[in-house]
């Protein structure tokens, strides 16, 4: 009976992830493959106003931003960025929430 059991389990994950997926979708957090993402690409915000460009990505979920005009780099995470088509990247809230919530320093340096 261990054989089974051990199908059972594995029926019951796979319904779980599938679950997740399914509700991942729905709620629209799907993952954007971090390749489409190029130094010099506009970062435009919910409201399409363009707030910065792309320098490069950093590791696999991060996104460093070229330097403002105080000559400081910025840092946000992969996962704001709902789509990356047409030239540009597009991430999920508003310029000025984004200025208030990205991250002066690499997560890589904490």
């Amino acid at each position: 009976m261990p054989a089974l059991r051990d199908a059972q389990i594995t029926h019951v994950n796979l319904r779980t992830q599938n679950h997740y997926h399914e509700r991942a979708s729905a709620q629209g957090d799907t993952m954007i493959n971090s390749s489409k993402i190029k130094p010099d690409m506009p970062v435009v915000c919910s409201d399409d106003g363009q707030f910065a460009v792309i320098d490069h990505m950093e590791g696999s979920d991060t996104i460093k931003l070229k330097k403002d005009d105080k000559g400081q780099h910025h840092f946000i995470p992969l996962s704001w960025v709902s789509s990356a088509d047409n030239g540009k990247v597009k991430i999920d809230r508003p310029g000025d929430q984004a200025m208030k919530e990205w991250s002066k320093e690499s997560p890589k340096k904490k």
